[in-house]
């Protein structure tokens, strides 16, 4: 390949040591040739927390030109995490490269100390080293205190020398870190960025005479760079709290013994020992000891639960007054807490479709103003004979002006403060993206089984029919004929996880029924199921299931209907030859779900609709007592998935609330997807695009209110962004802007529309 001048393959090693030019041929290039041949590159991904990161336009150039390093495959700066993600090519030195590269740029960069590491864990750092690491704060405050001093000696008639000094080293102080990013920028992506731009406003300042206006100017940029740094890290800071919710270390059970070990040391089987008042290390499962845990870290959810064996804790839960004794059952890097902490993360760094605008009009903004300022600059004085001095002096505020700092700020610092604020309350928005989707939603449908209602049916009626006596006389034990309905049920409805089966299951475990073993069982999705036994195929399920299988009388239609009538699901069992049984189960409606729908309507939400797969009678009880405004039952999946489409081609954008695993074709299909009580749920937390740790259903209309927040703060923060811009270009092309003025303007902005963003922390 042009640009490759030497490689060796060892076979043996499975490696290939590659000599090119980067000038020539990237190693994007280079790896798009080897995978062309059918092989690939082994290539890791690594992250680096940086520092210094208070320019959204400059971390966009700091991205590009880590993307350009040889050895990178690929390239992302997360600027609302502060936190850059490389795929590369392994090796020992591409890491170190990396670290110069941003080094280079003006910023600092290091991987992070531990995966859930606590501020308490980190290692002391003496006054040498914060000096260090905060040496641009400290060349701020001395390039301020330059610019007084030479403020001052102006003021009392100082040589000329001595105050130009002063200003000068002003200008270098405040913009040492400044004009070595804008310089590596530029070498690197062949681009200005608002650096570079500050950087030859105060060179020029200072060749036309303007000492104070440059030293000025520089000052305040530094400044407004420290100050938006600082606002910016308390945006940050929410996740790096949520990181510190679990403990690095744990207590792990031998026997007898027990010994304190990373967490990072434990396996899937290990039982840890949780005390009085501590936060709980790992998921896992209860085996020994009862308390109340508090989930809030998890779920949002203020009130302690109470635990006994068997019962489900998360990492980062707080352990109430009994001593427990936890089976884990995940690893530290895949409980529920790091699953928490890795979408957030993930979600700060999807962008929402008012960032892809922003981004869009800044990338051509700034060349525009550019080209504007240097025509500024050099036809007035060509052209007429007007000062060059006045003209590029106007020219140097143009440049300052063109930085759309605030501008490009303003989207990413909304939609984290929104994602953290909702992270703490429980609630994992997946991205910026479904904030504005969820904020334009017109309809809201929900299913009914776990979403309307409490998802924990019960059995309250069991009706025995003629036919059971043919089962007493098949081995089985003697039994009162509805207790044997039950039996032949619950051995079926064993292999289904479905609510209803649960229930059935619960009921005849709770009358202490000893069930046989069927063989065979299908699902019959929608319908129930169906199992073989003593050479028999039995069949538990809804009225549909027997209309379709097996033959009954009008009497059995009417016992249906009656159950329906009473809101009850109607669950017939039998063989391929009659009906034996009738059971009926009822689900509690919560008690919040009336009042959520009235909270929808107050909103502005102009129909919800439930969507049920159980029978048209018990659907339209629920529905009506929590007032949707339409109701559509006996719907398997894909009819759900049809009843969604035919919400979005009349209402417009619709949200679909459920379970996260039944109703993930209907949830994908809808405009915004929203899983209730995924808490240690696998499959809620991957398929939602947002996700409700808890079973609050209160928290649909707090998303639909954050989402509209989120949605004005972000107009609110382009509207003040290019009025200002539009202002200052207006008074820097009649020369009423200074240099110092626009610089306090723009660094003004900036830090307006961050302040701005970050209410949405409060959020409630």
């Amino acid at each position: 390949m042009p640009g490759v001048e030497t490689s060796s393959l060892n076979f043996a090693a499975s490696t290939l040591a590659l000599e090119f030019d980067a000038q020539r041929i990237s190693s994007a290039g280079i790896l798009s040739r080897v995978r062309e041949l059918g092989y690939d590159v082994a290539a890791e991904q690594m992250v680096f927390e940086l520092g210094g990161l208070d320019c959204a336009d400059c971390a966009a150039k700091l991205q590009q030109a880590i993307s350009m390093e040889p050895g990178v495959l690929e390239a992302q700066v997360v600027f609302a995490t502060a936190q850059l993600l490389v795929t590369g090519i392994s090796g020992q030195g591409l890491r170190a490269a990396i670290v110069r590269r941003v080094a280079e740029m003006g910023y600092s960069a290091r991987e992070p100390v531990a995966a859930f590491s606590t501020p308490a864990a980190l290692p002391h750092s003496s006054w040498r080293s914060r000096i260090s690491e905060n040496r641009r704060t400290v060349l701020t405050v001395l390039s301020g205190v330059f610019l007084i001093a030479g403020f001052v000696a102006a003021r009392l008639h100082a040589a000329n020398l001595a105050v130009e000094l002063l200003y000068t080293l002003a200008i270098v102080t405040g913009g040492f870190f400044i004009a070595r990013g804008g310089w590596a920028a530029l070498r690197t992506t062949h681009s200005l960025d608002m650096n570079m731009l500050m950087t030859i406003a105060a060179v020029g300042a200072m060749i036309i005479g303007e000492w104070e206006e440059g030293a000025t100017a520089m000052f305040l940029f530094a400044l407004g760079n420290t100050l938006e740094a600082l606002t910016m890290d308390r945006a940050r800071s929410s996740i790096r709290k949520l990181i510190a919710l679990s403990p690095r270390e744990a207590t792990r059970v031998h026997g007898r013994h027990s010994d304190r070990v990373p967490v990072e040391q434990l396996a899937v089987g290990d039982l840890i020992e949780v005390k009085p008042g501590e936060r709980i290390p790992m998921d896992g499962l209860l085996e020994q000891g009862r308390s109340t845990v508090d989930q809030a870290p998890i779920t949002g959810e203020s009130t302690p639960v109470d635990v006994q064996p068997g019962s489900q804790l998360f990492a980062g839960s707080i352990n109430g007054h009994g001593a427990l004794l936890v089976r884990v059952s995940r690893l530290a890097k895949d409980n529920t807490l790091a699953r928490i902490v890795q979408m957030v993360q993930e979600a700060q760094g999807r962008r929402a479709p008012a960032q892809r605008f922003v981004d869009t009009f800044a990338r051509y903004y700034t060349p525009a103003v550019i080209v504007l300022a240097a025509c500024i600059a050099l036809l007035p004085p060509l052209l007429t004979s007007a000062p060059f001095s006045a003209w590029l002096y106007r020219a140097l505020v143009l440049l300052v002006i063109a930085c759309p700092c605030a501008l490009v700020i303003s989207t990413p610092v909304a939609i984290v403060s929104a994602i953290s604020s909702a992270a703490r309350k429980g609630v994992l928005v997946k991205g910026g993206m479904y904030l504005e989707s969820v904020a334009r939603a017109r309809a809201v449908a929900f299913d009914k089984t776990g979403t309307l209602t409490e998802g924990r049916p019960a059995v309250t009626d069991v009706l025995a029919l003629n036919g059971t006596r043919a089962l007493s006389g098949k081995g089985w034990s003697d039994k009162d004929p509805a207790d044997l309905v039950l039996t032949l049920a619950a051995a079926i409805d064993a292999h289904s996880q479905h609510p209803v089966a649960r229930a059935i299951s619960a009921e005849a475990e709770h009358r202490g029924l000893d069930m046989p073993v069927t063989a065979d069982y299908q699902q019959l999705i929608g319908h129930g199921g169906q199992a073989r036994l003593d050479g028999h195929v039995y069949y538990v399920g809804n009225h549909a299931l027997f209309t379709e299988r097996v033959p009954h009388a009008n009497d059995i239609c009417s016992q249906v209907e009656a159950l329906e009538e009473q809101g009850k699901t109607a669950v017939l069992v039998g063989s391929d030859r009659e009906v034996l049984g009738l059971i009926g189960v009822a689900d509690r409606v919560r008690a919040a779900s009336a009042g959520v729908v009235r909270e929808l309507r107050a909103l502005g939400i102009g129909h919800t609709v439930l969507l049920s797969g159980d029978n048209e009678r018990t659907a339209r009880a629920i529905g009506e007592t929590v007032g949707v405004d339409e109701i559509s039952a006996n719907l398997l999946p894909q009819d759900k998935v049809a009843a969604v489409e035919k919400v979005l081609q009349e209402c417009g954008d619709v949200v679909m609330v459920g379970d996260g695993v039944n109703d993930a074709p209907a949830m994908a299909r809808a405009t915004v997807g929203i899983a209730m009580g995924a808490a240690g749920t696998d499959a809620a937390l991957e398929t939602a695009d947002i996700v409700l740790m808890s079973d609050d259903l209160t928290r649909v209309p707090y998303v639909i209110r954050l989402g509209r927040s989120t949605l004005r703060n972000i107009q609110q923060n382009i509207v003040l962004s290019l009025a200002i811009k539009a202002l200052f270009l207006l008074l820097a092309l009649f020369g009423q802007a200074t240099l110092w003025m626009a610089v306090f303007a723009d660094m003004g902005t900036s830090l307006i529309v961050t302040l701005n963003g970050m209410r949405l922390l409060r959020e409630r």
